[in-house]
C-alpha cells in the first residue's frame, strides 16, 4: 500500500451537517479500501480563484494508505459529488 494525501474543497453553500456528511462519505470510502491515517479539517478559507463561481470553499485534508488502483475509483467518486468544488490526490 501506497501513503497519499488528498486535499477536498467543499463549497460553502451545503450546511455544517452536510459537509460533515460528507466528510464522513469520503472517510468511509477510503476506509473501505485503505486505512485513513488522520482527516484535517482546515475549516473556511478564501480560494485563490473562482471556481465555480464561489470564493471560498471548506477545505478538508485526508492523510490515508491505499493501493494504486483505487486511487482513480477515488478520484472519479469526488468528481461526481455536487457538494466537492475541487480535489487533490498526491502520492507522498
Amino acid at each position: 500500500m501506497n501513503a497519499y494525501e488528498a486535499v477536498v474543497i467543499l463549497t460553502k453553500k451545503i450546511s455544517d451537517e452536510q459537509a460533515e456528511e460528507t466528510k464522513n462519505k469520503i472517510s468511509d470510502l477510503i476506509s473501505s479500501n485503505g486505512e485513513v491515517v488522520s482527516v484535517d479539517d482546515w475549516g473556511m478559507k478564501k480560494l485563490a480563484y473562482e471556481i465555480k463561481k464561489e470564493q471560498e470553499g471548506h477545505y478538508y485534508l485526508y492523510t490515508f494508505n491505499a493501493k494504486a488502483d483505487f486511487i482513480g475509483e477515488f478520484e472519479r467518486v469526488l468528481r461526481i459529488d455536487d457538494t466537492v468544488l475541487k480535489h487533490m490526490v498526491i502520492k507522498k
